[in-house]
């Protein structure tokens, strides 16, 4: 050892090595490890730390690893140290951060590079250290980075280097079989390599491959042939001979791989039919490799196309196994003779009793292996030696699992080669009553339907022979005092079904074993129904063949109990037999048959039984039937059930690809108006420049928003809704009344057409009942549903979340619209009833603003509809200020609604220029006492200025 310890380590790690063996208990080693993290915090972090201890350091790290405590404070110090010079240190390095990482650590992405460098290097130790962090670290990303280098290292003249490239190859197929697709075939080349080593590393990749896709190697089976071959004739140097036995796992993958290639092929088959022979006969089963060389010929034996004299020699080779005293050759027998029994039956034969003689090994991994070969290997002549040893083994063991399959499996057996009736169910009586609750619900339905249906197809009594025994064996298997509620269903069932039905018990003896299973098993809801019904049974019976019924007083008063029972189940049971008692005989016989258990249901799904019945009503004048398909005018469900389909659709994730954006369509909007507001132009018809101008001051506007804005020009929207508008502030009432003291019908015309323009922005995406209601409540926007007229400032802010569209008015109407002269609008105040004798226009602004008129409405209101039939205009109001203030200066008006800077688009806010101008605009409280003083005095503002009203419609 040395004072520096032992395999050049210092006295204190092996210190430390030593007191963790030597702990006794877990809180003393966990102890020791802590202070160990604390030390190698504090030592690890200490600068120009020579290479040695650096190296001791992270060994320690891996030792802490092991234990099962976190030493990731060191993970970069490992990366740090494949990054040396030196081979000793990069080595450890390597090797400490295969430990550590996993191929999806954050660190991975810092070691690439080395590798990358290493996998280049001179050295060829430096190599296959880099090419053991490649097979351990490299993911399904970083596989393109160093796959070169692997491919280049595949013709390296060291044999150790073009093994661990075809390991590394390997394991990227397994990571990634489609990065690798491609290079297949290199798999093949190598295995003809000059080195032993490299040919048997190249047969796992080989294996899998072939695995996947056998046809495609078909042509590699004289290969593997001669290899194996020449393996077993020792031509291999002794360098790979194991237990004196030539290369025994490449024997053994050479043999999976044949056995692949052989399965169902008679001329492959064929090919080796020699070298398998010479393997049973030159193979040394002294030894326990020689022995696992020997399970893998009979394996393969039992894979390809049969031949008797290898048949024979796997049966003498199983016949070693099982009489050996090796409880792991025995299992290797047993396993081997599963495998032949499929092939050669009359093998097991031969060996039944040395398989019977496994079951008595005090091994319980034996024992379950045996009884698996048993299942296989039952027939009609052995079936009740094997079931009654799986049935005693189930009750001796205490796995809950296991007892479950070893009963299903029992069940099975006896249902296929029951000797007789009796045994049969005895068996099914032992299973149930020993294996309880843990028998699948399933097997209790399998023989509930195997008693109904019966074994014979035409020998009747054999059935009846079964059902009797069935009865007889339960009615004394009720004694017993407690039984599993799977065995009390099954029970219930039968004495309902076959009770009387053999005339060897009385209805009366039946249905008091039924009334004490009832009351027994009271806390169990599932026997209770299963009683009530066979109850029900019994007396359907007895009633269908015109006998007396007599109910036992524990019956009834069952029947009471289950009346008023909380159970709706347990209740309706009770009631519906209630109802078969009240009944005659030949209702009964119908509604239920004697044994008509298994019988098919016929189901008429025309109801022609009921063709009579419809036809005596049609004739009293009642309504035929009309089809759903057929019917006009009425609500068809099945559209409800495609909208709730589609909204249900809807509202998963959508995974369509985005649309590409369209080109910018060219059209006649002012350019100074683009450039300013950045608005997407629309290919739709054109409107005159004036309504423009007019309209775009009722949307407040920002002066600084211009140069924040993206520009827009050709882009689609496709997501989210339009901008929100706040309402227009009392800064720029001036342009608000302006607008207000036009003709209505032209500024819905202006208005339509910025709804065109956000409508046809929007993504056409059919908007939901829910959603429309949602954004209706929320914002007043996408319903259908016609809201009420808004009142004061709230509906100009409204009017900003529209989202229906109007048709764009021709010209001839705006012409209509300008020749129509302004009415005198009603006293908003007057709540009275409305007069036939009003001229007002009666058609509301604000309606007309929120998109809830048809274009239709707006032109026939515009056009001289009738006065009674027209929305009142309150926008109007507001024209007497804005003529007062504009008869001084109409031009200026004009020319300040044509000016880029002043001029306001949807998505925008107040100009700072307006704001400022208070020659330009009125004060807030004069506005409001004037809107008060015009809405009681009813003035009619274009009235007091026709030229600025005529100015401004052009």
């Amino acid at each position: 050892m040395g004072s520096q310890g032992g395999f050049y380590q210092s006295k204190e790690f092996l210190d430390l090595v030593k007191s963790i063996g030597e702990a006794r208990s877990k809180a003393e080693e966990d102890r020791i490890v802590l202070n160990e993290i604390e030390t190698l915090k504090r030592r690890i972090s200490e600068p120009d730390i020579p290479k040695r201890k650096m190296k001791e350091y992270i060994i320690r790290l891996v030792y802490i690893e092991m234990l099962g405590h976190d030493a990731s404070f060191g993970y970069i110090h490992a990366v740090k140290m494949t990054h040396d010079d030196s081979l000793l240190v990069k080595r450890t390095g390597y090797l400490a951060v295969t430990l550590f990482l996993n191929e999806d650590h954050d660190l991975i992405i810092l070691i690439v590079n080395t590798i990358q460098k290493d996998l280049k290097s001179d050295n060829y130790l430096v190599v296959c250290a880099a090419l053991n962090a490649v097979c351990k670290l490299i993911n399904e990303e970083t596989i393109p980075a160093v796959l070169p280098q692997v491919m280049e290292l595949l013709a390296h003249p060291k044999e150790a280097v073009r093994k661990k490239a075809i390991m590394a190859l390997h394991r990227f197929y397994q990571k990634s079989p489609s990065s690798v697709s491609h290079l297949v075939s290199n798999f093949r080349k190598r295995l003809c390599d000059n080195d032993p080593g490299v040919m048997g590393a190249t047969l796992c990749p080989l294996f899998e491959l072939i695995a996947r896709d056998v046809n495609s190697y078909k042509d590699l089976v004289i290969s593997f042939v001669s290899i194996l071959k020449q393996v077993a004739e020792r031509r291999l140097s002794k360098a790979y001979d194991y237990h004196q036995m030539p290369a025994p796992f490449i024997q053994i993958k050479l043999l999976k791989i044949l056995a692949l290639l052989g399965s169902g092929d008679k001329q492959a088959s064929e090919n080796m039919y020699t070298v398998v022979g010479d393997i049973f006969r030159k193979c040394d089963s002294s030894s326990n490799i020689g022995n696992a060389v020997l399970y893998e010929c009979i394996c393969c034996v039992s894979s390809i196309y049969p031949n008797p004299k290898l048949l024979e020699s796997a049966a003498d080779v199983i016949s070693r196994f099982l009489k050996s005293d090796s409880h792991n050759l025995k299992y290797m027998g047993i396993d081997a003779l599963g495998r032949l029994i499929k092939i050669s039956p009359e093998i097991a034969e031969q060996h039944q009793l040395a398989v019977i003689d496994c079951l008595e090994d005090p091994d319980d991994t034996l024992k379950r292996k045996t009884f698996e070969l048993l299942y296989k290997m039952t027939k009609s002549t052995n079936v009740e030696v094997i079931v009654d040893r799986m049935i005693d083994y189930m009750i001796s063991i205490n796995d809950n699992h296991y007892k479950t399959e070893i009963a299903s499996r029992c069940v099975e057996l006896a249902e296929q080669f029951a000797p007789s009736n009796q045994w049969f169910i005895q068996t099914m009586n032992r299973v149930f009553e020993h294996a309880g609750d843990l028998v699948n619900i399933k097997v209790a339905h399998n023989l509930m339907r195997l008693i109904a249906e019966g074994f014979g197809e035409d020998d009747d009594n054999a059935d009846t022979k079964l059902r009797s025994s069935a009865v007889e064996s339960y009615l004394r298997i009720l004694g017993e005092p407690k039984l599993p509620s799977v065995f009390l269903q099954v029970i219930c069932w039968v004495l309902g079904e076959y009770g009387t039905a053999d005339g060897m018990f009385s209805a009366s003896d039946i249905t008091g074993k039924l009334c004490d299973v009832a009351e027994a098993y009271s806390n169990d809801e599932t026997v209770k129904a299963y009683a009530t019904t066979a109850l029900m049974k019994i007396y359907a019976f007895e009633i269908a063949a015109r006998r007396k019924v007599d109910m036992l007083p524990e019956c009834q008063s069952l029947m009471e109990e289950l009346l008023a029972s909380h159970s709706t189940d347990l209740q309706q049971r009770a009631y519906e037999l209630q109802a078969v008692i009240g009944l005659d005989a030949h209702a009964v016989a119908c509604i239920m048959p004697s044994d008509a258990s298994c019988e098919d249901i016929e189901v008429d799904r025309d109801l022609s039984f009921l063709n009579d019945y419809i036809q005596e009503a049609i004739e009293k004048g009642a309504q035929p039937y009309i089809p759903e398909s057929e019917r006009s005018g009425m609500l068809n469900i099945s559209n409800f059930r495609n909208q709730d389909h589609h909204e249900a659709s809807s509202h998963g994730l959508r995974f369509e690809a985005y649309e590409l954006p369209k080109p910018a369509v060219q059209s006649r909007i002012p350019q100074t108006l683009i450039a300013s507001t950045e608005i997407v132009p629309v290919p739709e018809p054109m409107y005159p420049r004036e309504s423009y101008q007019t309209t775009m001051p009722s949307i407040p506007s920002d002066a600084g928003s211009a140069e924040l804005k993206l520009r827009l020009e050709g882009v689609q929207k496709k997501w989210g809704r339009s901008t929100y508008t706040p309402a227009t502030s009392t800064s720029n009432s001036t342009s608000q009344k302006t607008v207000n003291g036009t003709s209505q019908g032209d500024g819905a015309s202006t208005v339509s057409s910025m709804r065109e323009t956000y409508d046809s922005r929007k993504p056409q995406v059919e908007v939901s009942h829910e959603k429309q209601k949602l954004a209706a409540s929320l914002f007043g926007g996408s319903s259908k549903t016609e809201k009420s007229p808004a009142t004061g400032h709230k509906a100009a802010k409204a009017s900003s979340h529209v989202v229906k569209s109007h048709v764009p008015k021709s010209s001839l109407e705006v012409a209509s619209e300008k020749a129509t002269p302004a009415q005198q609008p009603p006293d908003l105040l007057d709540l009275g009833e409305p007069t036939a004798t009003s001229t007002a226009l009666q058609l509301d602004p604000f309606k007309q603003l929120e998109g809830l008129l048809d274009a239709t409405e707006v032109a026939s209101a515009v056009n001289g509809a009738p006065a009674a039939s027209r929305s009142p205009d309150i926008m109007a109001l507001y024209a007497d200020t804005a003529a007062g203030i504009h008869n001084k200066n109409d031009a200026d008006l004009l020319s300040g609604l044509s000016n880029p800077s002043v001029t306001n688009m949807p998505g925008t806010t107040a100009m700072p220029q307006v704001t400022q101008s208070s020659s330009k605009g009125p004060n807030p409280k004069d506005s409001l006492e004037k809107d008060a003083l015009v809405r009681q005095m009813g003035v009619n503002p274009s009235s007091q200025n026709p030229n600025l009203f005529k100015d401004l419609l052009g």
